[in-house]
């Protein structure tokens, strides 16, 4: 990767100010007149009993000794600080609302309505979602797709060189580091290529809080040289669920009071203590012990695919995919695998590990299903799975599966998100929508990438795919039905 992990930091790492003045704020046994209204845990004892005291004890509010995260001064400022010079980056901010607001304050922050932003098509909801919110125009990128695998890829160079010359007004450039399969683009030319345009890059690291901890991990946003980057560090790093960081970078110094303000647009202004105390404890964490944790977890991840590979049936890919291109790098704390060799569906495989094994596993899509192998696995749960695995083929094991159908769906863009989100529409029938503009999006969760998504014509391809992902058991989201048979469509649009 030509990278190594970060030896050294500016300020002492070993330090956690909110945690530490959370724990100054419990030995002195205040007495509250203010909310949470469990008045830490002796208001709701059923609450109290199943999350423990200790826990209910700093679930509270914003006050002068622990800071406030709307305008921070005091502690949450200082592990902010700290957090970004763990990570590299020039600032950061704690963000409780999941690193969907942090993708979505980035947009904002860079696009006002009617302004251009280059983006792979293979983007997590969140990135639609901002693209409604912002009124930006998408100009989309499709990613390449390793046929065999079924699985769309990270966006080429030249692919994304091609955008932005054919829309040179773009304000910036959004990249997946890595995308849910663990692919990663050649992110540092397409930071380069960026800077060059005057355009901002932005990276969506929801997956990626690993990356800056190991030098065996593909390049993180903040040594490429993006100017943001959204980083859940609840998905690989060991903070509590929701909780996010987003880090900027020094060409974003001086905006760095109106990013605040975009965030505070829709960020909670209740946020929480346990949230917040959980990302400085986990920063401090990674900072000491990330290196040699994560070379755990890696050879975990690599020991798993030799393994399952040696059972025949399934493909546990990894770098030996990767082509200079589209495939730049992989992210070796992902075990994703291929099973359509053994005649099983990555849902089929899902739902049985769950059902009969007891084991959870990420995703299942039509062709793999993913593992992700983080700070908190052990090798008698890589076991278990292994031997899972082995059982499953003896049991379930059948003809290779012949009807490939790509995760990935061209789409036909007919109008912006915004347009299609905010325009009159009308309540159909999926199967009778073929030829007509959604007006939502169609996904299946997780990955939580849209089939479909606003302003997209409703194409019989699209269509094939949900009918397929729905008979395999694939969870289908987005669309007001919760059984997704009805979808949204413009009213009186037809695609052309």
């Amino acid at each position: 990767m030509n990278k190594s992990p970060r030896d050294s930091y500016q300020l002492d790492q070993g330090r956690a100010p909110l945690y530490e003045a959370l724990r100054e704020f419990r030995k002195r046994r205040m007495v509250s007149f203010d909310v949470p209204g469990h008045k830490q845990g002796r208001g709701n004892e059923e609450l109290t009993s199943f999350l423990g005291k200790q826990c209910l004890s700093v679930d509270v509010n914003a006050m002068k000794m622990l800071d406030s995260l709307i305008h921070p001064t005091g502690v949450i400022d200082q592990a902010q600080k700290l957090a970004a010079d763990a990570f590299g980056a020039d600032s950061c901010f704690f963000m409780v609302n999941g690193t969907t607001s942090a993708v979505q304050a980035m947009i904002l922050s860079t696009c006002s309505p009617g302004d251009k932003i280059i983006m792979p098509r293979n983007v997590h909801r969140s990135a639609i979602n901002a693209l409604i919110l912002s009124q930006a125009i998408p100009v989309y990128v499709n990613p390449s797709v390793n046929q065999k695998l079924g699985i769309p890829l990270g966006m080429a160079v030249k692919d994304v060189a091609d955008a932005v010359a054919a829309h040179p007004d773009a304000k910036a450039i959004l990249v997946n580091n890595p995308t849910y399969y663990g692919v990663c683009a050649d992110l540092a030319a397409v930071v380069e290529l960026g800077r060059r345009a005057g355009m901002r890059v932005l990276v969506d690291e929801a997956h990626g809080t690993h990356f800056y901890f190991s030098g065996q991990l593909p390049l993180s946003a903040m040594e490429a040289g993006a100017d943001m980057s959204a980083v859940s560090m609840h998905k690989t790093g060991g903070s509590l669920t929701q909780s996010s960081l987003l880090l900027l970078g020094p060409r974003m110094r001086e905006e760095h009071g109106y990013v605040s303000q975009i965030i505070n647009l829709t960020q909670t202004t209740s946020a929480s203590y346990l949230l917040l105390a959980s990302l400085d404890i986990t920063r401090r964490n990674l900072a000491l012990r990330g290196q040699e944790t994560y070379q755990r977890v890696i050879e975990f991840a690599n020991y798993a695919r030799e393994e399952i590979n040696a059972i025949g049936g399934y493909d546990a890919f990894g770098t030996e995919k990767c082509d200079g291109k589209a495939f730049f790098a992989f992210d070796l704390c992902k075990l994703p695998v291929h099973t359509r060799a053994m005649g099983l569906s990555g849902v089929e495989v899902y739902d049985l590990l769950r059902d009969d094994y007891d084991i959870q596993i990420e995703f299942g899509d039509l062709h793999n299903f993913l593992a992700i192998l983080s700070v908190g696995d052990r090798q008698v749960g890589i076991e278990r799975l292994i031997a899972a695995l082995t059982d499953i083929g003896l049991r379930h094991g059948c003809e290779p599966a012949t009807d490939l159908v790509n995760e990935y769906i061209p789409p036909c863009v007919a109008m912006t998100p915004a347009e299609a989100f905010y325009a009159p529409s009308e309540r159909l029938p999926i199967d009778s929508c073929e030829g007509r503009i959604s007006a939502e999006s169609v996904m299946c969760y997780p990955p939580g990438i849209p089939i479909l998504a606003p302003g997209e014509c409703v194409t019989r391809q699209a269509l094939e795919y949900i009918r397929y992902a729905k008979e395999k058991g694939s969870r289908m989201t987005g669309t007001e039905d919760p059984a997704v048979e009805y979808l949204h469509v413009v009213l009186n649009k037809e695609a052309g």
